[in-house]
């Protein structure tokens, strides 16, 4: 097999059809309802490998596009916002790894980011709907909600670990 050296234009190339699945899959994340917390997922995994196959700068740059064209484009302002502050977890993950008490570091960034990001999506964009579900949940489903995300949160971060996993096999 040859192996063939990454230029700079196949790096382009191959992050900019990521971007756009990424953009296409937050904008018709919408069309279900818990896409909302999928499809940011989703979009940090294709971020995972940008960032392995490209390049921390190049990984920045492709969050930056995302994150804006999703704001832009996406019908879903719930799972573009959540994605402009959670989705470039990815990126800092391996600097939270070397750091003591990774798991303390890594917690702390996804419930203040989210904490921030619901804030926001309160106070600034007017999200009324949202405003009435969270309402009618009550505190405890909230808490709950939290706790859940988080859950989901750690399983992300064990699924971003498949780089090492496949340097090892």
């Amino acid at each position: 097999m040859i192996q063939k050296k990454k230029t700079p234009a196949g790096r382009a190339a191959l992050g900019g059809i990521l971007a756009a699945l990424a953009v296409v899959a937050m904008s018709l994340g919408g069309m279900i309802p818990i896409m909302t917390y999928v499809t940011p997922l989703f979009c940090a995994l294709l971020l995972e490998a940008v960032r392995i196959l490209c390049g921390e700068k190049f990984a920045w740059a492709w969050f930056g596009a995302v994150a804006l064209l999703g704001l832009f484009l996406s019908p879903d302002r719930e799972a573009a916002v959540l994605f402009l502050f959670v989705g470039c977890y990815p990126i800092v993950r391996p600097k939270m790894e070397r750091r003591k008490l990774p798991v303390l570091w890594k917690g702390l960034f996804f419930n203040v980011s989210i904490l921030i990001a619901y804030w926001l999506l309160l106070k600034l964009t007017g999200m009324d709907e949202l405003r009435q579900e969270f309402q009618t949940m009550g505190k405890w489903m909230l808490a709950l909600l939290l706790v859940m995300g988080n859950a989901v949160f750690f399983l992300l971060d064990k699924l971003l670990r498949i780089q090492k996993w496949l340097k090892t096999n």
